[in-house]
């Protein structure tokens, strides 16, 4: 099979952010532009002749597309093997689980995670190690210096791949074999999670849940754990056919994105548990009837109730955070005489603390919550864990919560994201907060006197790297927090997250609304940073 070597010439703007390269579509379909990415991934690794890949993606739009273009690039750069989940499907979590269980060189993962999908929409591509997780800084500098000085890519010329008939095919002297994209992931499951107890409550008739796959990857996982081998009646699972563009709507589990969802745990007859996650599969939202748990509380719960889940049972090593997300579950670290890790944003921060056995739990704020079982965060297994909490304690979801709160004490916390604002206007924002940190230090604004004001800095506890300007805190002395970042996982102007934190631990005042309750402290955010000024903003788009 012929291999031709197409010239080229740089882009400059591929380099990688936290969860790989994320563009709109028409750029990734810009002549060369793809290709040249992915010869840079093939460039910077080392040794990939003979080699076993994992290949798949969310199925969003292009998804196909870029498969038959990343398998002949694949043959042409001497890999032996490539694993594809059929149709193209792999969520992000069931990816890391194929690389770890089959010890494969590595995976490229087609994703935009939560973002829009559509020919108008998004789409992205991250590389994951051969520990399963997202590759670190050094493997991604490499592959954006690259990006900048290629010439050249290699591709073979050959016919499309059949991408939706398991088996195995041949694409010139390397192996292409498309695996069924669930197997695997829910066998991990199964491992994991005590589904006899599961299944019992799922087919009691006293116990009802609902599951928002939003049109995206899970769906065909969720069909077959909850509704085949858990029991769960059909229509447990809503929206369960992944689409290309996700049926117009936004695969991001918030309460707003989420509407439908949400609408129907707060009616009167709501189910007992609701629950969804995003494009990938990386992400969960936790709902109980007319009540909503942040991601915050959901990871200090599992931490808390990991005694009730058979993988969890014998103890925690340790549990990590990252750096905004709130810190309830410091207080659970410290009741169970464990380290807790805060780390930035980003899930590759919490792989080499995996890899090590420092930690087994670990969560982000923004939807994501994970462990051990593979190096990404997992929707579906977050989903899955809070499944087995109820089983076997048999209360609601808000009794669970309310126990924990009246225990640990309540962290009432929130997030403001002001979104697609101007690129200019956000990073001046955060460069005067960071020139004025040391001026903020021991000031009293309102009724808070401020104790600490920095820029996150973060020295990895495993190979004592550092990683500085995570983003911009302002400590108070009561242990509240105004935190400031901007985010990396959009592809059309930033998004400014503002997360406002405070602990409560009065029994009187742990139910109100975060919101009311936050109210001085959401303010002091705006007028601190000059929201207004640097974004034209005067509220934010979103708020969870």
């Amino acid at each position: 099979m012929k291999v031709t070597t197409i010239p080229t010439s740089p882009f400059d703007d591929q380099r990688p952010g936290t969860s790989g390269l994320r563009k709109k579509v028409k750029v990734f379909r810009t002549p060369h532009y793809l290709e040249n990415f992915v010869q840079s991934i093939f460039d910077a690794l080392e040794d990939c002749e003979g080699k076993t890949l994992v290949l798949g993606g969310d199925g969003r739009y292009y998804n196909r597309e870029a498969l038959q273009i990343i398998l002949k690039m694949a043959a042409a750069s001497g890999f032996g093997k490539v694993m594809v989940g059929r149709g193209g499907i792999l969520s992000t979590p069931a990816a890391s689980c194929v690389i770890r269980k089959y010890q494969t060189f590595g995976g490229i993962i087609l994703s935009a995670s939560h973002n829009p999908g559509g020919p108008d929409h998004d789409f992205g591509i991250k590389y994951n190690t051969a520990n399963g997780g997202p590759a670190a800084e050094k493997i991604t500098e490499a592959i954006y210096s690259r990006s900048r000085e290629i010439t050249q890519y290699r591709i073979v010329e050959a016919a499309d791949v059949d991408l939706d008939r398991i088996g195995a095919q041949q694409l010139g002297a390397m192996q292409v074999e498309i695996i069924d994209p669930v197997s695997d992931y829910a066998e991990l499951m199964q491992q994991l999670f005590d589904f006899d107890a599961m299944r019992e409550l799922l087919t009691s008739g006293a116990f009802s849940m609902r599951y928002d796959a939003m049109n995206a990857v899970t769906g065909p996982y969720a069909h077959e754990i909850l509704e085949n081998r858990l029991g769960a009646p059909a229509g447990t699972v809503i929206r369960g056919t992944p689409l290309a563009d996700f049926g117009g709507a936004h695969p991001d589990p918030n309460l707003v994105h989420a509407k439908e969802l949400v609408a129907t745990m707060n009616a009167a007859d709501a189910p007992d548990f609701g629950a969804a996650s995003d494009g990938d599969g990386d992400r969960n939202m936790i709902l109980g009837r007319q009540f909503y748990v942040t991601p915050s509380d959901s990871l200090a719960l599992l931490a808390a109730n990991a005694s009730h889940v058979p993988a969890y049972a014998g103890g925690l090593a340790g549990v990590a955070r990252s750096m905004p997300t709130s810190q309830a579950i410091d207080r659970v670290a410290a009741a169970q005489q464990i380290e807790c890790y805060e780390t930035p944003t980003g899930w590759k921060f919490f792989g080499n603390l995996l890899d090590a056995g420092k930690i087994t739990l670990c969560g982000e704020e923004s939807f994501g919550t994970g462990s051990d079982h593979v190096r990404e965060k997992d929707g579906l297994w977050a989903v899955l864990f809070w499944l087995n909490i109820l089983a076997a304690r048999r209360q609601s979801v808000a009794q669970i919560v309310h126990d924990h709160w009246q225990r640990y004490g309540r962290d009432v916390y929130t997030r403001h994201d002001y979104e697609g604002v101007s690129a200019d206007g956000a990073s001046a924002l955060m460069e005067q907060l960071r020139t004025r940190t040391a001026e903020l230090g021991e000031q009293t604004l309102g009724n808070y006197r401020v104790e600490l004001a920095d820029d996150f800095s973060y020295t990895d506890a495993v190979d004592h790297s550092v990683s500085s300007k995570q983003g911009i805190r302002i400590l108070f002395s009561n242990g509240a927090r105004i935190v400031y970042r901007l985010s990396g996982t959009g592809t059309e102007g930033a998004t400014l997250r503002v997360y406002i934190e405070q602990p409560e631990t009065d029994p009187d005042r742990l139910d109100q609304d975060p919101q009311q309750s936050l109210v001085e402290l959401i303010q002091l955010s705006a007028s601190i940073a000059e929201i207004e000024k640097f974004t034209g903003r005067t509220a934010p788009d979103v708020i969870t």
